[in-house]
């Protein structure tokens, strides 16, 4: 795999952006890692399936590299991974802050695919992330279905409709001050395309394509609820999806395991 560093200007947010991408390379023999069959070759030019790769709350672009073995196990697959930086902005187009929604789902796809062989087909495209990017890994999915064929979250924050409800009780690592500059004065995301719910509902009347769903929490997870709450969610409305639950914290021994899981169930092409 190739590790790229990259540093560009975004004109979504206004600053300069940082990300890693890791790149397959033509198949050639390197310490501790297997050649799987069929690699390519140094003269094929079809562009790669990609992983777009999210983190959580208060860290950024740098902590999947750092704490899991991602870069081994997307060699193993063949597939591109991109993981992009977004503070504690849950994916959104800021009121008080940048626009990291439209970065995320806009700009920056564009961008990559402009550097690097990266496939624009909804079929070789998928997200996911874990806590606070697991929640943006399932808004991105559902309200973008035409352009990911699947969606992962792992531990993720999925009900924040209830966190927003629960501002002025809200501890720890989220503010109300926080929230607001977040999500807006209202705290309130219900019937938009920031609310889960609401875009499963919506997707489960519509005619258009239903991205792959995988859901994944430990049963020692702060998150547990809001995993298992998705997850019944799903199954009232009988969305297709994959949920897994199981021991495990919010750790980062979980998420390498976890993020395995992940790779092996996506639906890449053969």
């Amino acid at each position: 795999m190739a590790f790229l560093d990259v540093h560009a200007f975004s004109d979504a947010l206004g600053l300069q952006v940082n990300f890693y991408v890791l790149l397959p390379q033509p198949a050639q023999r390197e310490v501790g890692t297997a050649v799987l069959s069929g690699p390519r070759t140094a003269g094929d030019s079809r562009p790669y399936p990609v992983l777009w790769l999210l983190h959580g709350l208060s860290d950024d672009h740098t902590i999947w590299l750092r704490r899991t073995s991602i870069e081994r196990y997307a060699a193993e697959k063949n597939i591109a991974v991109v993981m992009p930086a977004a503070g504690r902005s849950f994916y959104q187009d800021m009121p008080g802050g940048a626009n990291y929604w439209t970065f995320l789902t806009e700009e920056l796809p564009a961008l990559c695919r402009s550097w690097f062989p990266l496939s624009s087909r909804r079929e070789d495209n998928f997200v996911a992330g874990l806590s606070m990017g697991g929640y943006g890994a399932m808004r991105m999915a559902l309200a973008k279905p035409d352009r990911y064929a699947a969606g992962a979250s792992l531990s993720g924050a999925l009900d924040m409709n209830r966190r927003l409800r629960n501002a002025d009780k809200q501890g720890g690592r989220l503010s109300k001050a926080e929230l607001i500059g977040i999500f807006g004065e209202k705290l309130s995301i219900t019937g938009t395309d920031a609310d889960l719910h609401f875009l499963v509902q919506s997707a489960v009347t519509s005619a258009g394509p239903k991205p792959k769903l995988f859901v994944c929490c430990g049963t020692e997870d702060e998150l547990l609820a809001d995993n298992r709450d998705f997850h019944q969610r799903l199954d009232a409305v009988h969305y297709d999806h994959t949920y897994v639950e199981g021991p495990g914290a919010h750790e980062w021994g979980y998420w390498d395991t976890q993020i395995q899981r992940v790779l092996a169930w996506l639906p890449l092409a053969k």
